[in-house]
């Protein structure tokens, strides 16, 4: 059993982990915090470089939860996501989700609203506190 955090190194990112971190100690599951990428970008803003990779790690084991840190190239990132949720028996997925403007959403898929769509558990879509 596991919580399966979609992380981006923004503040979307770090939204969702915070709230994954917080449900998969309270449910007393594994974390597995998904930093992946199509590797279809010179630079990709939303994989983290190895530097922030150590960060969290360090981060995540101060935790009171046994953790994971995957970062792959992957074909599909939302299909990564959802892959190792069912892998894991996830019963949670935690997404940080960002404004789109309209034509942004026309032309540009969603990986938050794929994952919402295609998950097998239930799916907690998070955003930053406004503050």
């Amino acid at each position: 059993m596991s919580v399966v955090v979609a992380y981006s190194p923004d503040v979307y990112g770090k939204a969702a982990l915070e709230y994954g971190a917080t449900e998969a100690s309270r449910r007393n599951e594994k974390l597995i915090v998904v930093n992946d990428t199509k590797g279809d970008a010179y630079v990709d803003k939303r994989l983290a470089a190895e530097k922030d990779i150590d960060a969290l790690r360090a981060e995540l084991e101060r935790l009171d939860v046994q953790t994971e840190v995957r970062q792959d190239v992957v074909p599909d990132v939302a299909e990564a996501v959802l892959q190792v949720s069912a892998e894991s028996g996830a019963t949670l997925i935690v997404v940080g989700v960002r404004p789109r403007t309209p034509v942004g959403k026309l032309l540009l898929g969603s990986v938050a609203q794929r994952i919402i769509l295609d998950a097998t558990c239930p799916v907690l879509a998070v955003k930053p506190d406004a503050g």
